[in-house]
């Protein structure tokens, strides 16, 4: 970062060009993350598209591992986020805003399955809109 000095001229620090330097990636980071997001896209992409696992359970499993993959892939390779960085405070805010989105999303999908079942109860499948009706006199 540079600071301006008495004159108006911008001088630099050592300490923070030290510190932007290990925030850049090299062009063979980038390079390498990019081939390793390709790829954990295409796999999903195939085993959706071409049907490849007859359980959709697994395929569903396997894809959501590997979109976690990815976040990993674009943490390291793009944002260049690691324990060393800024003394390991931006990998701890990072681990601690993960564990604030997850109980948000967990939450949300609770909330909307538990509204979807009370208050719709003929959508699901398995049941009838019979079973919660007024019987007929």
């Amino acid at each position: 970062m540079n600071h301006p000095s008495p004159s108006g001229a911008a001088a630099s620090s050592g300490h923070d060009e030290g510190v932007m330097q290990a925030h850049e990636g090299s062009l063979r980071s980038y390079l390498t993350g990019f081939a390793l997001a390709a790829i954990l896209t295409i796999i999903p992409f195939w085993l959706v598209m071409g049907h490849v696992i007859e359980n959709r359970f697994a395929t569903i499993v396997i894809v959501l591992v590997l979109a976690v993959v990815q976040i990993f892939v674009h943490i390291i390779y793009f944002l260049h986020l690691d324990t060393r960085s800024e003394g390991g405070w931006n990998m701890l805010a990072f681990i601690f805003s993960a564990v604030l989105v997850v109980i948000v999303l967990g939450a949300s999908i609770w909330v909307l399955y538990n509204e979807n079942m009370n208050m719709m109860p003929g959508m699901m499948p398995g049941t009838s809109q019979h079973q919660h009706s007024m019987p007929e006199s």
